[in-house]
């Protein structure tokens, strides 16, 4: 297929949040540029449900593919590159056949040709996607996988360190791969906010999602809730509960199921009122959040988890005294009259502190 007959554009989505920000790309361009675009939705790590029927259906998308990505652990023959040969040298060889063979590996679940695409977008190129393309000798645009998600967990840095110099060097050839910039065919970063990050990257650029947000019509904001909404009925029912004071706990897989049951019982007891008043609780569980809240918590009102909380922001008259997230960044929350983050100080009463301050660790 020559260059000038190349589709336009392609999206590879790992999460709800992911085509979340697809969403706010496409609708951010020229109205007689949009609906030209392919989505793509790994099943690896998340359950999109019917998410592809609806995505059909809202126009923003010429076409949506699933992706049957798989883990390194699907293939025995790469195990044996994980072990530490105790040299620098002999690991890094390791490391050159791993990083072609987890590409090559990939290929007969791609559902897509890459190479028909002028442009392509990778969300978490750290997963096999990015190793296939490197494989393939494919050029793609990477973007941040959450909201300044780099500026509390910079992966590339932290899967890498030890040598980590050396080993952008060898990824910037194409002998071995890192994610998030360093890669050789990753012509650039997309992220939220230069600013923040505390390692800069000379791939990264600036995108604020804030200005995507802004640019938003309200027809644009009601294609966004039909598609990620499923029962439009049913979440309003729920979020229109008698109470005036209402208060909304984010979830997140945090810890073992044991401890994250334990975490948001002590959110709930420590930070549940409202000027000394018992408030109504509302539980918005993270779409990879596996925990049974309705059965753990019966007595407060929980959300369905597969869509992305900013979605609320875009139901009309929606209002939360409060929110409450411990790690997941609330800055693009508009429906809430305090956002309170508790972050790593407060996980680190759960888990060893080295478990989630990774960048601390680089």
């Amino acid at each position: 297929m020559g260059n000038n007959q190349k589709k336009e554009r392609i999206y590879v989505c790992h999460t709800y949040y992911h085509v979340y920000v697809a969403c706010l790309k496409e609708l951010y361009l020229p109205k007689e540029k949009q609906g030209q675009a392919t989505l793509v939705l790994s099943t690896m790590s998340n359950d999109f449900g019917n998410l592809k029927d609806r995505a059909e259906k809202c126009g923003l998308f010429e076409a949506v593919y699933m992706f049957d990505e798989k883990e390194d652990v699907s293939f025995p023959q790469l195990l044996k590159y994980h072990k530490d040969r105790g040299n620098i040298v002999l690991n890094m060889l390791a490391r050159i056949r791993y990083t072609k063979l987890l590409g090559k590996l990939q290929e007969p679940y791609v559902p897509v040709d890459f190479k028909e695409y002028k442009d392509i977008y990778v969300f978490c190129d750290s997963d096999p996607i990015g190793y296939y393309l490197s494989y393939k000798k494919i050029y793609y645009h990477a973007v941040e996988d959450g909201l300044n998600c780099i500026q509390y967990y910079d992966t590339a840095r932290y899967d890498n360190k030890g040598h980590f110099a050396l080993k952008a060097w060898m990824s910037a050839r194409n002998l071995i791969f890192i994610q998030n910039g360093y890669g050789k065919y990753c012509l650039d970063m997309e992220i939220n906010d230069k600013s923040v990050v505390p390692y800069p990257c000379e791939k990264y650029i600036e995108q604020p999602r804030a200005q995507l947000v802004e640019h938003l019509s309200e027809k644009d904001k009601d294609i966004l809730i039909h598609l990620f909404i499923e029962n439009m009925d049913e979440l309003q029912k729920k979020l229109n509960c008698g109470a005036e004071d209402k208060i909304l706990v984010l979830t997140e897989p945090l810890c073992d199921l044991t401890v994250r049951k334990q975490i948001f019982s002590d959110i709930i007891k420590e930070y549940g009122e409202v000027e000394g008043r018992k408030a109504q609780i509302l539980m918005k569980p993270h779409p990879r959040d596996v925990l049974d809240y309705e059965k753990e918590f019966p007595e407060h009102i929980v959300l369905n988890g597969k869509f992305p909380m900013e979605i609320l922001n875009y139901i009309p008259g929606l209002r939360f005294k409060k929110v409450i997230s411990v790690l997941t960044v609330p800055n693009g929350i508009q429906f809430a009259e305090e956002i309170l983050f508790l972050g790593e100080d407060f996980l680190d009463r759960y888990e060893a502190p080295e478990l989630h301050r990774q960048n601390e660790q680089i």
